[in-house]
């Protein structure tokens, strides 16, 4: 393509350490092998802002902006502008001036918007530049589903959200010329939802860092006991990730734990919410925190657990873990955007009565967790690097079909 590229998220896409970072990071870095690439984004922290110089050796430009506006705030202003509540929450009036600067003084050919808060920042465009939306989950799903399982404020809140923001999501795939998801289930889910057809929704699908998730190569060992040890990654304030772990913390590590007494459950990754430190009180039940790697981790797992309940897309935990030849047994949920077998690459469980009797299985039969592994690997090698999963991108970008209204 000739021109620049503009791309916006709404976190930081550095280092590539959770699971919206992993996606954009990657993202960024084959966008910058088409053309220069221009990056507006949040930073929801000091951690974050200090890797901007580092995003800055991969970006023609960049800004990089705190995300100051609190929950309270966003929320009403939200409710009083009729606005979904996550867009109001990733609102600055000074990213809306930087895209405006950049679009005018810039050769801007085309510009990628990560997840459905940025789309707000993607003014009208000009007939020859490009506009794809790779909203990677449809959000809006997953608050209707919280909405409908809650009750009181929340539930309403929630039930709100999930309308409202489907609403938005339709009027940016409306006038986007490509919008993408995460998963091919996903983006058929948006079709439905959205009226518009396969040539103007698509999956692009999360891949794995093969050469990092590797199990030969070179990072710190962790300090095991004796027994087995079961082990799930992932950011520990974000809602699925919290109810899957309580899930099985109070419900299926105890049926383990009569079988397996000096079983454990290592709960892994940063910003444990109050709710996750309780657990640590629990017999068996470990509580990291963050850890500089989290390769150690799933090495010296036995079994890696993904228990989600709601889950959406392709969860980059389930493929790290695949990646690192270790066994995984996850849920329905957690599984279904994956393109591999159930018995042969993983185990599925949908209940903790369920995930406990396969656990307890597997831990009888070392021979066949080591096969298990064995081909998870081979199937991420075969089918989940980002060369391969990204390789549509420049067609992606360069693809132009007429826009149009989604039905209602």
């Amino acid at each position: 393509m000739i021109g620049d590229i503009l791309f916006l998220c709404h976190r930081i896409p550095f280092p590539p350490d959770r699971g919206d970072k992993i996606r954009s990071y990657h993202l960024l870095q084959r966008l910058a092998e088409i053309a220069p690439v221009h990056v507006g984004c949040f930073a929801d922290d000091d951690r974050d802002m200090g890797f901007a110089s580092e995003m800055g050796q991969v970006a023609a430009s960049q800004c990089v902006l705190t995300r100051d506006r609190s929950k309270l705030v966003a929320g009403l202003t939200g409710l009083a502008k009729r606005q979904s509540l996550l867009v109001s929450l990733f609102d600055h009036p000074g990213l809306h001036r930087w895209v405006a600067q950049t679009l005018a003084e810039r050769p801007i050919r085309a510009v990628v918007a990560y997840s459905a808060q940025m789309a707000h920042f993607v003014p009208v465009l000009p007939a020859d530049v490009r506009f794809l939306m790779d909203f990677v989950d449809f959000d809006s799903a997953k608050y209707a589903t919280y909405g409908a399982e809650g009750s009181g404020p929340m539930g309403w809140i929630n039930r709100r959200e999930g309308r409202v923001l489907l609403n938005f999501e339709r009027q940016t795939a409306a006038r986007a010329d490509i919008s993408s998801f995460v998963s091919e289930a996903e983006a058929a889910l948006f079709r439905d939802a959205c009226g518009l057809g396969a040539d103007r929704v698509v999956g692009l699908e999360n891949g794995v860092a093969l050469d990092y998730f590797d199990p030969a190569a070179d990072f710190p060992a962790v300090d095991r006991e004796a027994g087995p040890l079961l082990v799930f990654t992932g950011q520990m304030d974000y809602r699925p990730n919290v109810e899957a772990v309580e899930s099985f913390a109070r419900q299926s590590l105890p049926a383990i734990r009569t079988v397996h007494p000096g079983a454990r459950f290592a709960i892994v990754g940063r910003n444990p919410v109050k709710a996750v430190e309780a657990l640590a009180q629990l017999p068996g039940v470990i509580v990291t925190g963050g850890v500089p790697d989290v390769r150690g981790w799933l090495a010296a797992a036995d079994v890696v657990v993904a228990p989600l309940r709601i889950a959406r897309g392709i969860q980059n935990k389930v493929l790290e873990a695949m990646a690192m030849a270790r066994p995984v047994v996850a849920s329905p949920q957690a599984a279904e955007g994956i393109d591999a077998s159930d018995e042969f690459h993983f185990l599925v469980a949908a209940s903790p009565a369920e995930e406990a009797a396969k656990i307890v299985a597997l831990l009888a039969d070392p021979a066949r967790a080591q096969r298990l592994g064995l081909a998870a690997r081979a199937r991420t090698q075969e089918r989940y690097r980002w060369s391969t999963t990204l390789a549509a991108l420049p067609d992606l970008l360069l693809r132009a079909p007429a826009k149009g209204a989604c039905a209602a």
